[in-house]
């Protein structure tokens, strides 16, 4: 029993650590100013699938940009849509600086978009790689904010997404738990361990890409081509990796519409989580997943054997609560409005289950997504 409290308490303590690094990073990443003119020319790639209802609200944001048009260009890259978007974008009166190209076709079970990605980067002419999704809209700021983020030592740069919500209680939960990771993204890049990020919202250099290998070593993965490319970018070179923490270069994007929606797109987001090449990485979010698989366990130890481990998860409970309130509340005030309270409680305590289920069903289980059926 003495050892369950002890292992209970070391996982507690590694979780409060770790989120005290991410608030001391957030800190940093906020305060770090970078508004850096660039002349150097920008390719814009969004790739689709299956997004005809949303292509051309994407279009009209991206083409509204006050980015000079003869520094930027624009690919859409069709990832083999089944629905019209291609066609939807064909017919359309496009801008001299935007193209829409196919991606090749695969039948693989894996990695399709980070093929049509590599794709069209091929065809690019920029040196510097922005991507976004077909489904997200931006400020007219949005292009030059995020650019002004480089400099001649930078190679990556994460930029805020958010959900738009149209006041639905489940739309509002998962705004408040999306923001709480873009935040866990910027803290960690702020203390320099870059491990998420969201390929919504993302620039880099392609002759960095290309010196790293790009996606060459995770292609067979099908998710990732965010944050292994960042990571892999940090942990191969000496160029710095920024995150722009600017309220005008916010991404923002609808949330799921339905509970499945959202378990298969968290279930492919932890599906990588143990492809990731730094060990030290893996430790840290397997200690993570085991604090939150501790917290049911110790009720469950409490109701069944002795009252001491319902005291422990109460603690546990209590300081997650009141740490995860600092990041999510008061940090995030910085980028963006904060969240009614009632529904910060309400999202505290589903985050535990949601966290083990999905985390789980990444580890063992295959997904959904945008109509394919992919292999973990």
């Amino acid at each position: 029993m003495i050892t369950l409290i002890l292992i209970s308490l070391f996982l507690l303590l590694h979780y409060i650590i770790f989120l005290i690094k991410v608030s001391t990073g957030i800190k940093k990443a906020s305060e770090t100013f970078s508004n850096n003119p660039s002349d150097e020319f920008v390719s814009v790639i969004i790739p689709f699938r299956n997004e005809e209802d949303n292509i051309l609200n994407s279009l009209k944001s991206i083409s509204d940009q006050n980015y000079p048009k003869e520094k930027y260009e624009v690919i859409y890259i069709d990832d083999n849509s089944e629905d019209n978007s291609f066609n939807v974008l064909k017919n359309y009166s496009l801008p001299e600086n935007i193209k829409i190209l196919k991606s090749p076709y695969s039948d693989k079970t894996r990695g399709h978009k980070k093929i049509a990605l590599e794709y069209a980067i091929e065809k690019s002419k920029g040196e510097i790689i922005v991507t976004t999704d077909a489904d997200c809209i931006h400020s007219k700021k949005w292009l030059s904010t995020l650019i002004s983020c480089f400099d001649s030592q930078t190679a990556f740069v994460s930029g805020p997404v958010q959900f738009i919500s149209n006041g639905r209680l489940f739309d509002q939960l998962q705004k408040i738990e999306f923001s709480s990771l873009i935040l866990v993204g910027a803290g960690l890049i702020g203390i320099k361990k870059p491990i998420i990020c969201n390929a919504a919202n993302l620039g880099f250099r392609k002759s960095v890409f290309n010196e790293v290998g790009g996606y060459d070593d995770n292609k067979k993965i099908s998710s990732g081509d965010d944050e292994f490319l960042m990571q892999k970018i940090s942990r191969k070179t000496n160029y710095k990796i920024n995150f722009c923490f600017d309220k005008n270069a916010i991404s923002y994007t609808k949330p799921n519409k339905t509970i499945n929606d959202f378990y298969q797109q968290r279930k492919r987001w932890a599906s990588k989580g143990f492809y990731y090449k730094e060990l030290s990485i893996v430790i840290k979010l397997i200690f993570i997943f085991l604090f939150y698989l501790g917290i049911p366990f110790q009720i469950i130890m409490g109701i069944l054997f002795n009252n001491i481990f319902i005291v422990s998860a109460f603690i546990s409970l209590t300081l997650k609560f009141l740490f995860e309130y600092k990041i999510v509340q008061k940090d995030c005030a910085k980028l963006w409005d904060r969240s009614p309270i009632k529904y910060f409680i309400l999202a505290e305590i589903i985050h535990i289950p949601y966290i083990i289920i999905a985390g789980l069903s990444g580890i063992f289980g295959n997904y959904k997504w945008k109509g394919r059926k992919l292999e973990r």
